[in-house]
């Protein structure tokens, strides 16, 4: 007999000391994807979540293709009952600068009802959400579950697809739940219905065969510092649009994001305007996006007093929902290619690409999720929203699985700061995110059992 909600509330409650105590240990395991990190300790977070998941009595292997070590974790449905793949990564961000952070970035500190620690929200959190669930139901799950754990998310999943595609029928699923993405706010959870796509590229500009003397030959040589600066503010116009013809856009955002909020999450300083044209949420859900992410230049106390032959600029380009990767890096660089000034040399190279996806939150999967959000948060409903970063897999689950339920879920909220120092995870809303996992089940098992 499947567990009511009273128990299941008991349950969460029981294990959640537990459960904390263990993602504390994964937020100790500095497991970074990214070139010139030590992948000793990737490997160290697959083994940890591995075992874990063991510990839930599901069969677990450990897979790779190429790149980074995924976890893979099974346990069969009961007869005639749905299966769910529950899936995050246990990959993290580089800490950047250790300065900016208050606390070793990977040392766990709860300061005001906040888990501190790179991790601690993306995605540690999430995994351990599923664990959490799984440790509630014990031996009395009504689902099949497949965990899916990526363990270089956060460096683009390069070998994703080729992991998917090797272990299809592995999992093959009715549901799949992405615990990688937040909620609406702090007290008001969220489904993710719509998240943009991305292309990074990378432009780099050429004047000189070598540097020269900035007395002697500055004037009519137009150094390649100031090439890039001109080449890169051609991206926006003077309201800071996108400026770059052929990439897909609208509005029409489903939920407005107040402007003070946006500015104080952001952490937006005084008198700094925003930019671009219509509500918050379209610019960052339905629009596209350009950013400067990096330069590769001298470093002011190192330059020398000599014109720069070479500069290049890492671009990160958001694509709205609808937009296709391939056409919009196009775009891009035929862009760059045209505003080029002076005659420089423009070479534009692809870092990574991933598609935008849309989720058509309908059905009874969905409404099982809705249920147990609003349960979860004491009757506060759902909100459905889009988000501007990027999860381009999804697209990938819904091409290999189009009969499954893609649910977005997440543990994150507007003050989680990830990808940014001093990450944290509030642990409040953790414990309503492992308790909505664990009534979801139960949902779907009730709704789609046969």
């Amino acid at each position: 007999m499947t567990m009511s909600e009273t128990d299941l509330r008991a349950a969460i409650a029981r294990e959640m000391p537990g459960v904390r105590a263990d993602l504390e240990r994964l937020v100790r395991i500095p497991g970074i994807a990214f070139e010139g990190f030590d992948h000793s300790q990737v490997e160290r977070s697959a083994e940890a979540v591995a075992e874990l998941l063991r510990g839930c009595g599901l069969e677990v292997r450990i897979v790779r293709h190429g790149g980074q070590p995924a976890v893979i974790g099974r346990k069969a449905a009961p007869g005639g009952a749905p299966t769910v793949l529950l899936y995050a990564h246990h990959d993290v961000q580089p800490v950047g600068d250790p300065a900016l952070w208050s606390s070793d970035p990977f040392e766990p500190v709860e300061r005001d009802g906040r888990l501190y620690g790179r991790g601690a929200a993306d995605d540690k959190a999430g995994v351990m959400a599923h664990v959490a669930a799984l440790r509630a139901w014990g031996d009395d799950l009504p689902v099949g579950v497949v965990v899916f754990v990526e363990g270089e998310e956060e460096y683009g999943s390069d070998s994703l697809n080729d992991i998917i595609a090797a272990h299809t029928d592995e999992l093959r699923s009715d549901v799949i739940v992405i615990a990688d993405s937040g909620n609406w706010d702090i007290g008001l959870p969220a489904l993710t219905t719509s998240l943009r796509g991305l292309v990074n590229l990378f432009a780099e500009v050429k004047v000189l065969k070598s540097a020269v003397h900035s007395g002697m030959f500055g004037g009519p040589i137009p150094d390649a510092l100031m090439v890039l600066s001109r080449l890169l503010t051609s991206l926006h116009d003077d309201a800071g649009e996108v400026a770059v013809d052929g990439l897909v856009g609208r509005e029409g955002a489903s939920v407005d994001y107040p402007e003070d909020r946006y500015r104080h999450e952001g952490g937006v300083l005084d008198g700094v305007e925003l930019i671009g044209h219509g509500t918050i949420t379209d610019r960052i859900w339905t629009k596209p996006s350009i950013s400067i992410l990096g330069v590769d230049a001298p470093r002011t106390l190192e330059a020398a007093n000599a014109l720069q032959p070479t500069a290049k600029a890492k671009i990160s380009v958001r694509l709205a929902p609808g937009d296709d990767p391939k056409s919009a890096y196009a775009a891009v660089r035929a862009h760059l290619e045209k505003n080029v000034p002076w005659g420089a040399q423009v070479e534009v190279t692809l870092e990574s690409d991933g598609s935008p996806c849309v989720i058509d939150a309908t059905g009874p999967a969905y409404e099982a999720a809705r249920a147990a959000f609003t349960s979860a948060w004491d009757g506060a409903k759902p909100v459905d929203m889009g988000v501007g970063g990027s999860i381009p897999f999804i697209a990938t689950f819904q091409e290999l699985f189009p009969k499954a339920s893609i649910l977005v879920t997440g543990v994150e909220d507007p003050y989680s700061g990830a990808h940014g120092p001093d990450e944290s995870l509030h642990l409040g809303e953790f414990e309503r995110a492992c308790l909505a996992e664990a009534l979801l089940l139960k949902n779907v098992a009730e709704a789609l059992t046969t």
